[in-house]
């Protein structure tokens, strides 16, 4: 199972940069990796395991803002599709195969 934790935080004031700043910190020692800039990830073994997490996230949620947190399964996490670029790159460099006798 996967735990995704998606946010949007406020940053206007200094209390609450301090605030997103201290829920993403909690995220990162929780095991949770930074999969976007605010969508978080973790990795658990079973539905219990994810139940944990999230009701730890759930104690650790920021006073303002918006935080939603979605499980998948393996299987669905899977079937995801990521696109990095859809630029082609001008001038590829052909790869040159050494070959020894």
């Amino acid at each position: 199972m996967w735990l995704y934790v998606f946010f949007d935080l406020p940053t206007n004031t200094k209390q609450e940069r301090r605030a997103a700043s201290d829920f993403r910190k909690y995220l990162l020692n929780d095991g949770f990796t930074m999969f976007q800039f605010s969508i978080y990830l973790r990795h658990c073994s079973s539905r219990e395991n994810a139940n944990v997490h999230e009701k730890r996230v759930k104690a650790h949620l920021p006073i303002s803002g918006k935080v939603g947190i979605l499980t998948v399964t393996d299987r669905q996490f899977g079937m995801m599709e990521i696109f990095y670029s859809r630029k082609e790159k001008k001038n590829p460099q052909k790869l040159v195969q050494l070959e020894l006798f």
